[in-house]
């Protein structure tokens, strides 16, 4: 599927990766925004601590699962826009309704 097929399929739920992807067992995923209420023992109250007790709103972006098992942030690269071989991922999405430590499988949480 192309780019503009695929950031729907993303907003749907569904977690996507590329044919052309050199590492294996790679995909990225939306994660929806949310409201939190910042945490002084949390990472974002331990690297912004002048936001402790906030609440703020943490923006929808898409995030990318590793080859190597890792969570890092992610955007789209002018070859991945231009690419047409974006495919879904099996597996259960990340979503409203379904939070990611349960599409990861593995009780990790972010």
């Amino acid at each position: 599927m192309n780019f503009a097929d695929a950031l729907n399929a993303l907003k749907a739920g569904h977690r996507l990766t590329r044919a052309g992807w050199n590492g294996k067992g790679m995909w990225i995923f939306h994660v929806p925004g949310s409201t939190i209420t910042v945490d002084a023992h949390r990472p974002l109250g331990q690297a912004a601590p002048e936001l402790v007790g906030q609440t703020i709103d943490y923006r929808p972006h898409l995030d990318m699962f590793t080859a190597d098992g890792q969570i890092v942030p992610w955007v789209a690269s002018q070859s991945d826009m231009d690419a047409d071989d974006w495919e879904i991922v099996g597996g259960p999405a990340c979503g409203p309704d379904v939070p990611l430590a349960a599409a990861l499988g593995d009780g990790r949480q972010r």
